[in-house]
């Protein structure tokens, strides 16, 4: 199914220089970054972010890295589906990023960075494949459930259990990914910058995917894709035993202090990272810092963590 919109990358193609790659998913394009060469890093985004997100990062390390950032399914440039084309759920994401990792197939183990969804699904991918994996980057995201039985705010609570009022709210009027650039990053954003977070966003029909992430966010695991988290949240020490680095904006109305708290609880031996100047939108807020401190991970021998 092709894009209901054309989705115009003129306004911030200075910021997001990149080939567009796809792989072909059930008769749907599958969009990807694949820029440089050597070792792999594997980005993995969240809702209602796209590739573009990851942008500073790609141009930081493709000169010394393969670095491949997918766009999920109905984000991004990836395909718009409608919900009888596809399915929107975690198994569907985790089976697309394993698709493209299984098609591209980099050499040696990688680096996983994730962020937000995409922590869920790329964990949920590794957990299956801990052979390929040598690093984790873990940034504003939960490999859990809420901790301590916390409670989703409640304007996700809201948009979570299907509502004719709502669903009209995000899908007609983009309300998710338009609060997005005000509520995520600690920062104002530039023009440029806004356009290119939402331009993915730009219908109704093309909207769908951020709806649906925050309809299918698991909380027990009784839910349709409890089953998932339930694994991933039970297999971390697993997980642990790669080296794992916590980055995390502080400023966070969703993956709070709490999280970051747990994840820390969970994987003592993680080298943790608080930014109290950055939000949920950390990248936007402290990029060259979170380069730096990555680039300081990646130089660190992986055998001192097992």
């Amino acid at each position: 199914m092709k894009n209901a919109q054309p989705i115009d990358i003129r306004p911030f193609a200075h910021l997001y220089p990149f080939r567009p790659h796809y792989i072909d998913r059930k008769g749907l394009r599958y969009h990807y970054l694949d820029e440089g060469e050597g070792e792999t890093l594997v980005m993995v985004h969240g809702n209602p972010t796209w590739s573009f997100f990851f942008r500073r990062l790609v141009s930081a390390f493709r000169d010394r890295y393969r670095v491949i950032v997918p766009d999920h399914m109905g984000c991004g440039l990836s395909d718009k589906p409608d919900a009888k084309a596809y399915d929107f759920r975690l198994a569907s994401r985790v089976a697309d990023l394993g698709a493209l990792l299984d098609h591209l197939h980099p050499d040696g183990p990688l680096t996983l960075v994730v962020h937000d969804w995409g922590g869920m699904i790329g964990l949920a991918w590794a957990l299956d494949h801990l052979e390929r994996v040598k690093r984790i980057v873990v940034m504003n995201t939960a490999g859990f459930f809420p901790p301590g039985r916390k409670a989703i705010p409640q304007r996700l609570r809201m948009l979570r259990t299907p509502n004719p009022l709502m669903d009209r709210l995000v899908l007609h009027f983009n309300l998710f990914a338009r609060a997005a650039l005000y509520m995520a990053p600690r920062r104002r954003l530039a023009p440029a910058v806004k356009a290119g977070m939402i331009a993915p966003y730009n219908s109704p029909h093309n909207r769908l995917a951020t709806l649906k992430f925050v309809q299918d966010i698991p909380l027990a695991p009784r839910d349709p894709s409890g089953r998932w988290v339930e694994r991933v949240s039970q297999n971390l020490s697993l997980i642990g035993r790669r080296p794992v680095q916590l980055i995390w904006g502080a400023h966070d109305f969703v993956f709070d202090r709490s999280y970051f708290n747990e994840w820390r609880r969970r994987l003592p031996r993680a080298e943790a990272h608080w930014l109290p100047d950055a939000g949920h939108y950390l990248l936007e807020d402290q990029p060259d810092k979170i380069i730096g401190l990555i680039e300081q991970f990646l130089n660190n021998p992986p055998a001192e963590w097992y």
